[in-house]
């Protein structure tokens, strides 16, 4: 392997790959390595997607673990079928949420984070036993060689290490881990995890030694030690479902995305329709029209995923929710409460009125005055994205949300736990506590079909409930090119205040036009991280070559197997 430092990649302007046969696309340039090797040597996506993940999970502490979560969206080419994995972990039956970090402990627990079953090791196993055609000890080689070496920290995770310091360290365990000279290991300068190295190769030999294996039995037994009174019954209770993908028109395209109890699909739905009635199409890119329809349907779609929920445990409305003339009633609403007057002068009587800590205030030049980040936001998950020779596509995620024991470190495999809420319908993450059931998160694993065929997919961490809808738009709506598109300027949804949070990017009379549509106007960094780092792979219907796209805002890397 090269010096680890080569491998350090920062966030700035990226090059689409173009002409290619295969592509893929993730967070981190090791992790798309190894997924090369996999597709070079004669795997496919699904064996690709498996070695990335792995090895993800040892290269990027600070964004995902073994212990966390994974959704897959796969589209198979030689039958045209389209498959959905939800391999979230589970909370315990039986048992009420176990919360062993007190709130004001760092950003992770701004709201406790409590205890969960992990579903990655379980994800990935129930993946391989459907499409895999490499072993399952090749494909995890990378991982334990990862593991055994260590990676080089970036300017990124030094960053993102000190963000969470006071969550990671808290318990002694995560200082040693993290911290093994008493302080977090300098950029530049290798990270070995402690113990990981030993568990990729109890795992490489078989996947269930984290799941009912020596691992599996060290996790119960240390949360036993802490108070938590699982067994090893509840490591398996709860297994990865597959389960039906959301799919929906807009205009000549269908969409597919993950469907309930995932709440992605719902809230780009009703936020795709609402656009599409606005008349999005028909809007200049980057007016205010488009940031005021954008905003307005952002907010919608908020409104929309308390309907996901597990369907073995609630009814679900997917009808109800796709329906195109619900759309257009929406968009109605929208358009009739349009103002009729300008409402610049409200907005410089009541400043940020409700809003907040959005500011109306106007800076220096004009400009608007930047918003106070939000480090109340917890932080932690990975896209990748790879189509392989044959044309199977995979989008698929894998996070530190949702992993394990908060603050703990077993084995070598950090955890966090889940942000889930128990019962409140306006979450984003929401668990009901009755034995088998899959709780709702926002993921965006998104494939792109124009006659039945792929021709675009995607996929981000970071705030992805609201930026899909974004990038998808100027895919499909304002016909930007792939790059472009993952470029462009993006929001955060409209709020109660009429305020809209938009990257530092707008165009000249964009804000004082806004103002006068009674719109609260503040901004992010103008390549905010967490407006996410999409993986997007596109093809041309001319030729069937892709194109890989690694997103500016963090340090993601494309590449691929030329025609």
């Amino acid at each position: 392997m090269n010096d680890p430092k080569t491998y350090i990649r920062n966030p700035g302007p990226k090059q689409p790959v173009t002409g290619l046969k295969a592509a893929v696309t993730t967070d981190n340039a090791i992790v798309t390595e190894t997924m090369m090797k996999v597709l070079s040597s004669g795997g496919n996506a699904a064996d690709a997607g498996i070695a990335g993940a792995m090895v993800q999970a040892a290269v990027e502490p600070f964004m995902t673990n073994h212990a966390g979560l994974v959704t897959f969206l796969y589209y198979e080419a030689k039958t045209g079928t389209l498959h959905q994995l939800d391999s979230l972990g589970a909370h315990p039956s039986g048992l009420p949420p176990f919360r062993p970090v007190p709130a004001g402990t760092g950003p992770y627990a701004y709201v406790p984070p409590s205890a969960i079953i992990p579903g990655f090791m379980p994800g990935l196993k129930a993946i391989h036993e459907r499409f895999a055609t490499k072993a399952w000890g090749e494909l995890c080689a990378d991982a334990v060689t990862w593991a055994e070496q260590g990676h080089a920290v970036s300017s990124f995770e030094y960053g993102m290490n000190i963000w969470g310091e006071k969550f990671t360290t808290y318990f002694p365990e995560g200082r040693e881990f993290y911290q093994p000279a008493g302080h977090f290991v300098n950029v530049g300068e290798t990270f070995v995890p402690k113990g990981l190295a030993e568990t990729m190769r109890g795992v490489a030999a078989d996947p269930d030694y984290m799941i009912t294996g020596p691992w599996a039995q060290s996790f119960v037994s240390k949360a036993n030690e802490m108070g938590w009174q699982i067994t090893r019954d509840h490591m398996t209770e709860t297994p990865p479902r597959w389960v039906e993908p959301l799919r929906f028109r807009h205009h000549e395209y269908e969409i597919v995305t993950l469907g309930p109890p995932q709440a992605q699909g719902f809230f780009t739905a009703v936020a795709m329709g609402v656009l599409k009635h606005l008349g999005i199409r028909d809007m200049e890119r980057g007016s205010a029209d488009h940031w005021w329809a954008m905003g307005h349907a952002l907010r919608q779609g908020a409104r929309h995923w308390e309907y996901a929920q597990d369907d073995q445990i609630y009814e679900v409305p997917r009808d109800v929710v796709l329906d195109d003339a619900y759309h257009t009633h929406l968009a109605k609403l929208i358009r009739g409460s349009r103002p009729k007057v300008d409402l610049t002068q409200h907005i410089r009587l009541a400043g940020d009125g409700d809003s907040g800590p959005h500011t109306a205030f106007l800076g220096a030049a004009g400009k608007p005055r930047l918003m106070p980040h939000d480090d109340k936001q917890p932080s932690g998950s990975c896209e990748l994205a790879v189509v392989d020779a044959e044309g199977n596509w995979v989008q698929m995620m894998d996070t530190l949300q949702g992993s394990g024991i908060p603050g703990q470190v077993i084995g070598g495999v950090p955890m966090v736990g889940s942000h889930a809420t128990f019962g409140n319908l306006q979450s984003q993450m929401d668990a009901t506590l009755v034995k088998g059931a899959k709780g709702r998160c926002i993921i965006g694993n998104t494939l792109v079909l124009k006659d039945g065929k792929p021709v675009f997919s995607a996929g981000s961490p970071g705030n992805i409930f609201c930026t899909l809808p974004q990038v998808l738009t100027y895919l499909l709506d304002f016909k930007l090119d792939p790059y472009a598109a993952v470029d462009a300027p993006r929001m955060l949804p409209m709020s109660e205040g009429r305020a809209v949070v938009i990257e530092d990017r707008l165009e000249p009379g964009v804000v004082e036009d806004l103002h006068k549509l009674g719109v609260r106007v503040g901004v992010v960094a103008g390549y905010d991280y967490h407006m996410g780092s999409f993986s997007v792979i596109a093809r041309d219907e001319a030729d069937d070559s892709l194109t890989a796209i690694a997103d500016p805002r963090r340090c993601a890397v494309a590449d691929g197997i030329r025609m």
